[in-house]
C-alpha cells in the first residue's frame, strides 16, 4: 500500500505519469489502421449500394420520360409533378383495400410469427434426443429455402380446381370440390398458413440460438428449487429471450407497410376474383408499373413504404423503450 500512496518522481501526485502517458496515446494508431481497412470493403458497399441509389428518390417527383440519352441525363430533363404521383395512390379507388390488406396481413405475420417461432424453439430445446432434434429442425427449416415459384405450384397442385388433391380427397368422401382459385373467402386463412410455413424455420433457428447461449446453472438453481419443466420455461427462457424477441419484433414493425411479393403474388396466380384479399401494395404498385408504366408512381409508393417504416419503427422503439429501457433497440 505504501508503493500506491507514495508520490511519483518528481513530486507528482500518484497516478499522473500515467495519465499523461494515457493522454499521449495516438488517436489513429496502428490497430485503428488495420481495423478500418477490414471495415474498408462494407463502407464502399454500403455507399454504392444503399447510399448512392437514394438519388433516384427525385424519380417520386418527377414524370420519368425515357428519351436518347442515358438514365440520368432523362431523369434530369423530365417534368416535376410534385406530390402528384402521391396523390395517384392514394387516391386510387383500390387504396383502402390494399393498405388494409398489406397492415392486417403484417400484423396477423407479426403475432402469429412470434408466437409459433419461440413455441418451436423452446420445444426443440426440450428435446433430448440430438438426432430426432436435428431431423425436426430440418425439416421445420427446410420451406426458407424454397423459391416462391416452387411454393407457388406446390400449392396449386394441392388446389387446383380439377386434379388437386384437396378436391380428390373431397372427392372420394363425397363433398363436393372447392373453386379455390375463385373463391376469396378462404385465402386470407391459406395466405397466413402459408407465409408460417414457409418463414417460421428461420425464425424459430434464430430464438434456438438465443436459447443455446443461456446460462444452464440458471436451469440447474430452478430444478434445485423444485420448478417443473414449466416454470423453467416461463421464469428463465423466456425472460433470457425478452431482448431478441423485442429486437426482432421493432424490426417487423418497421416493414409493417411492405409485403412480400412472391406470397401475394405468385401463390394466388394473380386471380381477379381474389383481388380483395390478395392486392397488397407491393402487388398493386408491380401491376401499376407494368400496366401504366409510370416509374413515378412505383418511386412514390416505394418512397412513402419507406418513410411510413422509418416512423412505425422508431415509434415502436420509443414504446419499448418506456415499457422495458434495457430492451429498447436504440
Amino acid at each position: 500500500m505504501s508503493d500506491i500512496a507514495s508520490p511519483a518522481p518528481g513530486g507528482g501526485a500518484p497516478g499522473a505519469e500515467l495519465f499523461r502517458k494515457v493522454r499521449r496515446r495516438p488517436k489513429f494508431n496502428k490497430e485503428d489502421r488495420e481495423l478500418a481497412i477490414l471495415g474498408l470493403p462494407v463502407v464502399v458497399w454500403f455507399l454504392l449500394f444503399t447510399y448512392l441509389p437514394m438519388f433516384g428518390i427525385i424519380i417520386a417527383f418527377k414524370r420519368y420520360r425515357p428519351g436518347d440519352g442515358n438514365f440520368i441525363v432523362n431523369l434530369l430533363n423530365s417534368e416535376w409533378m410534385g406530390f402528384d404521383n402521391f396523390r395517384f395512390l392514394f387516391q386510387t379507388p383500390d387504396a383502402m383495400i390494399v393498405i388494409r390488406n398489406t397492415l392486417l396481413y403484417n400484423a396477423v405475420f407479426i403475432s402469429t410469427g412470434i408466437l409459433i417461432s419461440v413455441s418451436l424453439a423452446i420445444m426443440m430445446s426440450l428435446i433430448h434426443s440430438r438426432k430426432a432434434a436435428k431431423v425436426t429442425q430440418t425439416m421445420i427449416f427446410l420451406p426458407h429455402f424454397l423459391s416462391w415459384v416452387v411454393v407457388g405450384y406446390f400449392v396449386f397442385s394441392f388446389l387446383s380446381s380439377d386434379k388437386g388433391l384437396v378436391n380428390q380427397i373431397l372427392g372420394a368422401v363425397g363433398l363436393p370440390s372447392v373453386q379455390w382459385y375463385l373463391e376469396s373467402k378462404y385465402w386470407p386463412y391459406l395466405l397466413v398458413f402459408i407465409s408460417i410455413w414457409k418463414g417460421v424455420g428461420y425464425s424459430m433457428v434464430v430464438y434456438l440460438a438465443s436459447i443455446a447461449g443461456i446460462d444452464v446453472t440458471l436451469y440447474e438453481a430452478a430444478a434445485i428449487d423444485g420448478a417443473t419443466k414449466w416454470k423453467q420455461v416461463w421464469h428463465v427462457t423466456l425472460p433470457m429471450l425478452k431482448p431478441i424477441i423485442t429486437i426482432l419484433f421493432i424490426l417487423s414493425v418497421g416493414r409493417i407497410f411492405m409485403s412480400d411479393f412472391g406470397l401475394f403474388y405468385i401463390v394466388p396466380k394473380q386471380s381477379g376474383p381474389l383481388f380483395n384479399v390478395t392486392q397488397t401494395i407491393d402487388v398493386y404498385v408491380y401491376n401499376a408499373l407494368m400496366s401504366r408504366n409510370n416509374l413515378g408512381f412505383a418511386a412514390a409508393a416505394n418512397l412513402t413504404q419507406s418513410v411510413a417504416g422509418f416512423i412505425t419503427i422508431v415509434g415502436a422503439n420509443m414504446i419499448v423503450r418506456k415499457l422495458s429501457p434495457e430492451d429498447a433497440f436504440f
